[in-house]
């Protein structure tokens, strides 16, 4: 605390941002004038309305309090007056701690797990990909649905007229290729550069598979909750480095049909102080059992964690084979059809990690890192043994398999329904050491639930191809 009051005064910093996170993983924020934060700031925090976000209170007791932490401060860059950014954990005005703040529950993960004695700490890597558009249009209505993207390198313009430089990217064909057909390098290495100023270690970056302007950058991993913190920074100045060059960025799992769509792979690992708890040299893929154990944990509850891990309709258009989308539930080392894949190239004891490729970035990543750790530990926990389960290994193709051998595997949920069918059926690894409570899952249900009803109950422009002249 100390440290961030002596930051504003030497920096000169003018106003502080307050920023909080309601339950489906969308950031909101208070703006401070500087000279109006002091130590009661950090002790008493600042009050906001609750009645106001979606998954909070009811108008009736909707005073909440927003408390800063300190360590997570930094200087926002697309601010004219020069703002200090901190991210706030939400408690009741009485400063108990109220049960359905998402950074709350990851927090309260951390905690169970150094309660178990099994890990003193959980370290998580998202890969989150992401869309760069140059025009976005939609709109639902009672006369007429549509949505409109366009972007310049996307192959569908390759006759469009006017000047037109050529170097569209291909269909599938957007994995490395050099500029001038990736015309995205200076926008992600001004994005770099932005969030290594911000806090973040940024390791690479690249264009990725699908047309019209898709890409990936990686930063390095974090214990839970600052991974969480650090998502939510890296979508923001993703999108705020698009805006500023004419472009718009989603995070939408499958904003283009017919092509690839945007994953979160995660990478997980668990230590004992300095010790990597995933590493046992000789094992399979130099998989510990306790490696394996966790990813049984992962695999048995994939169903009830997709709800958590890809809770939007639009994720399961994603969630469909033939796009590198990893609807099967099995394990394998290096194979990207599997929904666990144990990377093995350039690995170290200490780098030694499960990836788990089914999830998106619609997921809140507080509630979705959260699951994720408490369905690996229930794995541990319980000694859950993927290969007896059924869930592998599996080191060949599995798109190439016969329809036999597709049979046997376990497959994803193929809707958003299903998987909160799951969630409600299966959760009770998440009630452990209260870390997610009863009302916050069976509120999510309920908030996921009436998404389903509005898209189902609004006309699809395909439908009308499909039907209008019967």
């Amino acid at each position: 605390m100390k440290t961030v009051l002596s930051t504003i005064d030497e920096e000169k910093v003018e106003y502080v941002d307050f920023r909080i996170v309601d339950l489906l993983g969308r950031q909101h924020h208070v703006t401070v004038p500087a000279y109006a934060v002091d130590e009661g700031t950090f002790c008493n925090g600042v009050a906001f309305d609750g009645s106001s976000l979606i998954g909070y209170k009811s108008i009736e007791e909707s005073d909440m309090v927003a408390m800063p932490d300190p360590a997570t401060a930094f200087i926002d860059p697309f601010v004219e007056a020069k703002t200090m950014n901190i991210i706030c954990n939400i408690v009741n005005p009485d400063n108990t701690v109220y049960t359905r703040d998402p950074r709350g529950i990851a927090l309260k993960a951390e905690a169970y797990l150094q309660q178990s004695g099994l890990a003193t700490a959980a370290y998580f890597g998202p890969e989150s990909e992401f869309f760069l558009f140059d025009n976005v249009r939609y709109a639902s209505g009672p006369s007429g649905s549509f949505f409109h993207i366009d972007s310049e390198e996307a192959f569908w313009n390759t006759g469009k007229e006017g000047q037109n430089l050529g170097y569209k990217v291909r269909n599938k064909g957007g994995y490395f290729p050099v500029q001038p057909t990736d015309s995205q390098m200076d926008i992600r290495n001004e994005m770099c550069t932005l969030m290594t100023k911000c806090g973040l270690h940024v390791e690479r970056h690249h264009h990725e598979v699908a047309t019209a302007g898709q890409g990936e950058i990686n930063f390095r991993f974090d214990t839970l909750t600052r991974t969480a913190d650090n998502l939510l920074l890296f979508k923001y100045i993703v999108r705020n480095v698009a805006a500023k060059h004419g472009k718009t960025a989603t995070f939408m799992p499958k904003p283009i049909v017919g092509d690839n769509g945007s994953g979160m792979h995660v990478h997980q690992s668990l230590f004992n102080g300095d010790t990597p708890l995933f590493y046992e040299q000789g094992g399979y893929a130099n998989l510990s059992e306790t490696a394996l154990h966790y990813i049984g944990g992962i695999l048995h509850h994939a169903p009830a964690l997709i709800a958590l891990t890809n809770p939007s309709t639009n994720s399961f258009k994603r969630l469909v084979p033939g796009y590198e989308a990893p609807v099967n539930l099995v394990f394998s080392k290096g194979n990207r059809s599997a929904a666990v894949r144990i990377p093995i190239a350039a690995v170290t004891p200490k780098a030694s990690r499960i990836e788990f490729r089914t999830p998106d970035s619609t997921a809140n990543p507080y509630l979705a890192f959260a699951a994720m750790l408490m369905a690996g530990l229930d794995g541990i926990k319980r000694k859950l043994n993927p290969r007896e389960l059924g869930f592998g290994p599996m080191d060949k193709n599995i798109y190439d398999l016969s329809d036999a051998e597709k049979h046997e595997i376990k497959s994803a949920p193929a809707s958003l329904a299903e998987a909160l069918v799951a969630l409600e059926q299966d959760h009770d690894f998440l009630l452990e050491g209260n870390v997610f409570t009863k009302e916050v899952i069976e509120g999510w249900i309920a908030q996921k639930r009436g998404e389903i009803e509005q898209v189902e109950r609004t006309v699809n422009p395909k439908e009308y191809e499909l039907y209008y002249d019967l």
